[in-house]
Parts: structure tokens; C-alpha cells; sequence
């Protein structure tokens, strides 16, 4: 569908925001007529989010924007069973304290990106802890497992994937879709959720919610997901030669998470404008237009932008300062650069090989004393692995003055 009667779906189109939906035409109905309440689940494995969950984040955001009300919900009961999908191996157990402790981290989060309260739109955050929790194994089994086959939860990709690689996956994990989709029937029965949204690798999670609620409630719900995030050159969004971007302040500072975005592809930059930023679609269609040095201004505004939102306008200016001053002289064509092959290369050994120390007693000496970044980030273990796709550059620096330029190189 092309046109929509509803600025909900057509927002969401305009940005590049919408991969798949159960039903397009009764969405956008549903939408232009009243409020919707949409619902994402963020398990808490972690005390933050990364920039991989943004696009996620975004989503909701762009729901509250059009008049829509959003529910972030906090998987606290479904990290203790983990999410299977995309994974070789099961998650780790934490304990209830690591999880409210992750909850905790992660809301600051969404505080900044969505407004909290009591009004029609305002955002609220629920914990499926609350009600799983309560859940008796035999009413959950006759309540609901009726209406799952376990000849189509096989056919699932977070299962069919996992088992064709010959890796295990336990009784518990594969009970995760099961309450996922109890997740979507319990908020639509409490909270009038009338859309579920997630990225492109939980459609099945998401119809599965649709389809128990249809046959249980006989009620009309809708999902909807986003396309796979990767970069121009193929790799996945919100990993770096450095680590996970992180979203929270404590896990990555603002500085290299401006960085981040500052060193985006040139083929990305107007996809990541639209996606992650709140800029007029014609001064994105502007910057796009820009080509040759011109297009690190259309990379200055996105770091500061998503930087802003995230971090907060105080953190985003602080971290544009903080890299016009460590690279005041200009960062390209003057400075040294090493070719990183296809197999990667020691991070002691890129700093001999460039010259920035002397041996490698010197480079382990470094690394130990916290003077050596990638792209903004502090490595300290002289055996980390910078692996670079071909044409793809990281930033090296030693403290504050010495810098270099990493550059994958194609294989041959």
C-alpha cells in the first residue's frame, strides 16, 4: 500500500521503518480512528541497551509522535528462560537482582526518548515478571499450549536454525515463543495492546501473539517489524573493531558514541538520518545530497543528533568539542595509515607496525596505561583482534596526540 489514511504508518514509511506487517489495510484503519497502544519487549541482559536496539526504540518514539500510545516492556520474566533467536548457545542465568538492576540501567534510556505519565499517549513501562511470575505450569499448559503445535514451533527459525547446526537448545528456551505470545494476549486483555512491533528476526514470536490472541480472545491484533539493520558494507548494526555501542553513559562515553556515528559510511548516512534522528525528511533529502568532504557535515549533524537524543544536547556538545580538538589538524590524508588484512591484526602489534611504540614491551606498557583508543574506545588487552571489512577504517589513537588510520583491506 502506498498511501495511508493514518500518520502512524505513513511516518513509519517515510523513515524506512516498516519491514513486514500482519495486515497492512486494518492497521492503518485501526489507526487513523483511534489512539494505539503498541507494545516492543526488551529482555535485560545487560545494564544497557546497544545501538542495535534503536531502531526498536525509534519505533516507539515515532508512535508517541503520532498520537499513539507506547509500552515498553521489560522481558524480567522471560531473561530468566533467553531468547533463542539468532543464538548458537543459551543465555546466561542471572539472578534476580542482575535483572532489576538491568532494568534500572535500561529505562534511563527510554526516559530520554519517550514521555512518561498518566495521559492517553503517554508511555508506560511494564515488567512481564508481574504476571509469568504467577503462572501455574498446568494452567499454562492447559490454558495455552493447546493452541501451539510443536510440528510449527520446529519450523520457527530461533529452532529450525539452532538445531540444524547441531546445537542444543534446552526445554526452557523453546518455551520462550510460548510466552511471548501469552505476553501479547495478557497486555491486550489489560491494557487494550492492539499492536506488537519488533525487528524482522521475531516475526514468527510476533504472529505467533497475533494468532493466540485471535484464537483464544477472538481478538484483532496487529504486528509489525523492522527491516534487519546492517551497514552498507554488510555488517550488523552497533558492533564495532572496538566492542558493542552501548547506549547507557556507563558503559560507553559520550564521546565514542558520537564517534560511532560520526564515522558512518557514506552510503549510510541518509538511511541513519531518517531512522535515528528527528530531522525535517527535506533537510535529510539536503545532506543526502552532499558528496566529495562535504559529507562529513551530513555525518557531523547525525553524531550530534542521535548523540542529543540519547545522551542529551549538554553530552553531544561536549563530545563534538572534545573531537574537533584531538583531531584539530585533520584526520585523513596526513596521517599514517596500516592495511588491515582479511585475517585481522593484533592491536600490539598495529601499534609497532605504525610506529607509535617502539616494542612491544612499549605496546603492552600502553595498552596496560589506558593510552590506546579504537575509534574512541579504550582497548587494554594487547591480544585484541581488530578485524576490518574491506574499505572499512577505524581511528587509532595513542593518547591524545598520536593518531592513525586503520583500513580493511580486500583478501588477494
Amino acid at each position: 500500500m502506498s498511501t495511508y489514511r493514518s500518520d502512524l504508518l505513513r511516518v513509519m514509511h517515510e523513515r524506512g521503518l516498516v519491514h513486514q506487517m500482519t495486515d497492512a489495510a486494518g492497521l492503518d484503519a485501526l489507526a487513523a480512528r483511534q489512539v494505539v497502544s503498541g507494545y516492543i519487549g526488551f529482555d535485560a541482559t545487560a545494564p544497557s541497551l546497544h545501538v542495535g536496539s534503536l531502531v526498536q526504540i525509534m519505533l516507539l518514539r515515532r508512535l508517541q509522535q503520532t498520537g499513539h500510545k507506547p509500552i515498553v516492556l521489560m522481558g524480567g520474566g522471560t531473561t530468566r528462560i533467553g531468547d533463542p533467536t539468532g543464538r548458537d548457545t543459551s543465555r546466561k542465568m542471572l539472578t534476580d537482582a542482575d535483572i532489576a538492576a538491568n532494568i534500572a540501567g535500561i529505562r534511563t534510556v527510554f526516559e530520554r526518548l519517550l514521555t512518561f505519565g498518566d495521559g492517553p499517549t503517554d508511555a508506560v513501562l511494564v515488567d512481564n515478571q508481574d504476571w509469568l511470575g504467577k503462572l501455574g505450569y498446568i494452567e499454562l499448559l492447559q490454558e495455552v499450549g493447546p493452541h501451539f503445535t510443536v510440528n510449527r514451533m520446529l519450523t520457527f527459525d530461533s529452532v529450525r536454525l539452532r538445531l540444524e547446526r547441531e546445537q542444543p537448545m534446552t526445554f526452557l528456551e523453546f518455551n520462550y515463543m510460548i510466552l511471548q505470545g501469552y505476553d501479547y494476549r495478557h497486555l491486550a486483555q489489560t491494557m487494550g495492546v492492539r499492536l506488537q512491533m519488533g525487528g524482522s528476526d521475531q516475526w514468527g514470536n510476533i504472529v505467533n501473539g497475533v494468532e493466540l490472541g485471535r484464537r483464544m480472545d477472538g481478538a484483532e491484533l496487529y504486528g509489525l517489524t523492522t527491516p534487519l539493520l546492517t551497514t552498507a558494507d554488510g555488517a550488523k548494526m552497533g558492533k564495532t573493531a572496538a566492542g558493542a555501542v552501548w547506549l547507557n553513559e556507563a558503559q560507553l562515553p559520550a564521546y565514542d558514541f558520537w564517534q560511532y556515528w560520526r564515522n558512518t559510511d557514506d552510503r549510510d548516512v541518509g538511511r541513519f538520518l531518517r531512522l535515528f534522528t528527528d530531522l525535517p525528511l527535506g533537510e535529510i533529502a539536503r545532506l543526502e545530497t552532499l558528496d566529495g568532504a562535504e559529507i562529513n557535515e551530513a555525518k557531523r549533524v547525525l553524531a550530534n543528533e542521535v548523540t542529543a537524543l540519547v545522551r542529551g544536547a549538554d553530552a553531544a556538545r561536549a563530545a563534538e568539542a572534545t573531537a574537533t580538538a584531538t583531531f584539530a589538524g585533520g584526520i585523513g590524508d596526513d596521517l599514517p595509515v596500516l592495511a588491515v588484512g582479511p585475517d585481522g591484526v593484533r592491536i600490539g602489534s598495529a601499534l609497532t607496525a605504525l610506529g607509535l611504540a617502539a616494542s612491544g614491551g612499549e605496546a603492552k606498557r600502553k595498552l596496560a596505561e589506558g593510552a590506546v583508543r579504537l575509534d574512541g574506545a579504550v582497548i587494554a588487552d594487547p591480544a585484541h583482534l581488530i578485524s576490518l571489512q574491506p574499505g572499512e577504517e577505524a581511528r587509532f589513537s595513542l593518547g591524545k596526540k598520536k593518531h592513525a588510520i586503520l583500513r580493511g583491506e580486500a583478501p588477494g
